[in-house]
């Protein structure tokens, strides 16, 4: 696949299920913002915050602002650059799953918590 067929495949994408999340927990915390990093204690799991909350830096990729039906503003999702390198080659696909995420990420008490699925660019 050329560089310019992957430009046009979204990075990162929402089932309806994490739009649905998204919609509830923008109407309780304001808008929001997404971070996945490759640390020891949130894993592969993206955290959500209100916007701002996570201070973002040179370490850090903006992959993608979500749109999401509903939400006035765009959610951010952010990548740690280390975890980029392991993932560049991949669509990143934001879904919802049953259970107990981090207590850092807004979802922790709703009984449920993201998950990132991926799938090859091109596949």
């Amino acid at each position: 696949m050329s560089d310019d067929a992957r430009d046009d495949v979204p990075r990162v994408e929402l089932t309806p299920a994490a739009a649905e999340l998204l919609r509830r927990l923008r109407a309780d915390h304001g808008p929001l913002m997404f971070h996945q990093s490759g640390g020891c204690c949130d894993g592969s799991a993206p955290m959500c915050y209100p916007a701002g909350e996570f201070r973002t830096g040179a370490a850090d990729i903006l992959l993608a602002e979500l749109a999401v039906d509903g939400v006035a503003e765009t959610v951010p999702f952010w990548m740690s650059r280390s975890q980029y390198e392991v993932w560049s080659h991949t669509r990143l696909i934001v879904d919802v799953v049953e259970g107990r995420g981090s207590g850092f990420s807004l979802e922790a008490p709703e009984g449920v918590r993201f998950l990132i699925r991926s799938r090859l660019v091109g596949a």
